[in-house]
Formats: C-alpha cells, structure tokens, sequence
C-alpha cells in the first residue's frame, strides 16, 4: 500500500504503573473519559475484520493499558473519499465530541482524485471541526507511484500544509509499519490485518497521547482563559 508515518514521542512524566502524569487521578473511575471520534475510511472502520478488531477499539484499549480514560466513536465508512467524509461530517461527529482523529485520502489516491479536490476537502473539515471547538489530529496518506512523479508530490504534500496552515498535529502516514508488509496485510495487500491494526495502534500511540495531553490541557482551562 502506499502510506508510512511518524509519531512523535510524548516526553511525559509517568505515574504508577507508567501511565502518563496528566492522566491520573486518586480514583481512575472517578476520571471523565475524553470523547473522541475516528473520521476514516475503510482503514479505521475495520473492514475485513471482527468489530472488536477495528482501529478504534484497538486505540481505545491501548490508551486505557496506559490510565487515559476515552471513548472512542468509531465514524470510518469502508470506500469513503475526502469528499465523502466532508459530506457526512455533521451526523459522523456525535454532539460533545472533543477530538477527532482525521484518517482520509486513501481511496483518493488509489483512485487519482485531484489532489486539489482532496485537499480542498480536508481544508473544509478541519475548518468545520475547529468551528465546532474539535480538536484535530490529521493522519496522513501517501499516493502510489503508478500516477507519476507530479501527482505523488501534489498529493503527499497535501497532509503537511494543511496540519501547518490549521495549526494540528499531523501523523505523517497511518500505516507506518504495515504498509507492503504482506504479514501485516489482507490477501488484497491493502488492508490491516488484526496483527497489522495492532501495529497501527502501537506506532501511533505516542502522537495520540501528546495530542490528548493537550487537548486535556485546553478543557481544563477556565472559561475566557
């Protein structure tokens, strides 16, 4: 497949048991869980695979081995482009949502979308979510090299301009680790395995828990602060 990533490493302090210091409580379930939203496609929502199996799930039970209560709403839609994710956004992200993780641009590339057409897509739902005071962590995408050197650089480009001009993190590649190894893949060489969801999860991790140690940090500010 045509994606890879880089997560940068959350230098937090731990606090028993190697959780995170921001996440700990006298009473972990006296702890309101962050609510969060996966905006994906067939990546995310698991296709091919048991629900129990999916991104989401997966992330969720990762972050709670580690102390940080969430609730992950699983919003990925098998096939979906950037436009189709735009268009359901307002019904995808249930009411109270407070952050959301974008993974689309996938089926875009496979199927030589106009980067400015994704790209103008993305443009709008990172500018809809921060509208609706979401906090954004952007996943990026990588397209195949069957389209030409041309479209691979206006395509790949789109994720890091967009994470720079919207001010969010950006997780370079969502398959980082998976991507072409066949182990890791479904007999069509695209989609995660379980295994393959698993190392998703783990390489990821460490974006995720920088981006919810901020986004803890804002709703913890007083109103006007």
């Amino acid at each position: 497949m045509f994606f890879v990533a880089a997560a940068g490493a959350m230098m937090a302090m731990s606090g028993p048991m190697g959780s995170p210091a921001w996440a700990q409580t006298a009473n972990v379930a006296d702890v309101k869980p962050l609510r969060l939203a996966v905006l994906g496609d067939s990546l995310t929502a698991g296709y091919g695979l048991p629900a129990t199996a999916a991104f989401p799930v997966r992330l969720q039970k990762a972050l709670a081995d580690k102390g940080i209560a969430t609730t992950i709403h699983n919003a990925g839609v098998s096939g979906d482009t950037t436009t189709g994710g735009l268009a359901r956004l307002e019904w995808s992200i249930p009411p109270g949502t407070e952050a959301v993780i974008v993974e689309l641009g996938a089926n875009d590339a496979l199927r030589g979308v106009d980067p400015n057409v994704a790209r103008g897509a993305l443009d709008e739902i990172l500018t809809k979510l921060k509208a609706r005071n979401i906090a954004v962590l952007l996943c990026g995408m990588y397209a195949p090299p069957n389209y030409g050197a041309d479209y691979t650089t206006k395509f790949n480009s789109i994720y890091p301009e967009l994470a720079e001009r919207h001010k969010v993190p950006l997780y370079p590649f969502f398959l980082d680790g998976v991507a072409t190894v066949a182990k890791l893949t479904q007999p069509d060489g695209l989609h995660p395995t379980a295994e393959g969801v698993d190392v998703v999860v783990t390489r990821i991790l460490p974006t995720v828990e920088a981006f919810l140690k901020d986004r803890a940090a804002q709703l913890s500010k007083p109103s006007g602060g």
